[in-house]
């Protein structure tokens, strides 16, 4: 069986196109940025939950959730958690969440912080 492979070559035109637009580009890097942090948060709870050896059944049970809410928020592609539900898991795993600031860049603007 071979494998096709999509061409994604009209949709990367268009993307092109529209991050030209100088409004839909910091939207877009907006959205990106916060996909990222979001997904690093999530990772990182993952990692913490794997070292301490706790199923995902285990933390759902010990944060009040049900079994497969939790098994979603590790795989999906694109989690959306509340911070409630991020603060109970971090509690759960002993752990806490941190808000840092941004590096300034040399131009005075934050950068984004990679994961």
């Amino acid at each position: 069986i071979m494998a096709k492979t999509l061409d994604t070559s009209y949709y990367e035109k268009r993307r092109q196109g529209w991050l030209a637009d100088e409004d839909t580009r910091a939207e877009y890097e907006r959205a990106r940025s916060e996909i990222e942090q979001i997904d690093a948060v999530i990772r990182s709870l993952d990692e913490l939950r794997e070292d301490a050896g706790m199923s995902k059944a285990e933390l759902a049970r010990r944060v009040g959730r049900n079994p497969a809410s939790i098994r979603r928020l590790f795989t999906a592609e694109q989690a959306r958690p509340e911070l409630p539900l991020i603060i109970s898991i971090a509690n759960a795993l002993d752990a806490s969440i941190e808000i840092k600031r941004r590096p300034r860049r040399s131009n005075g603007t934050r950068a984004a912080v990679r994961a």
